[in-house]
């Protein structure tokens, strides 16, 4: 039996959404000292987030591939923002 990676999307997704401020106004996300855009890669990862939602809803099933790629975007833009101090870093 093969791994629902539809539904580990679906998870993943959510996770995202947890743990990025995609609310944040274009002041907030731009500190005086920046390392990275924080608007254009939360924009960017919204992007491919509404990409796979619309994907998902018309049955199209992620790889292993596709979640691996997604989360290690996330992964790097949250660090950008952490960086910026935009967000926290778990203790």
């Amino acid at each position: 039996m093969k791994p629902n990676t539809a539904l580990a999307m679906h998870n993943l997704i959510r996770q995202i959404k947890s743990a990025i401020p995609f609310d944040l106004g274009k002041t907030d996300a731009c500190p005086d000292s920046c390392r990275g855009c924080s608007v254009k890669l939360i924009d960017f990862l919204e992007v491919e987030i509404e990409g796979w939602e619309f994907r998902l809803v018309n049955n199209e099933t992620p790889n292993f591939k596709d979640l691996d790629k997604l989360a290690k975007t996330a992964k790097k833009i949250r660090r950008v923002l952490i960086n910026n101090g935009l967000i926290d870093c778990p203790a």
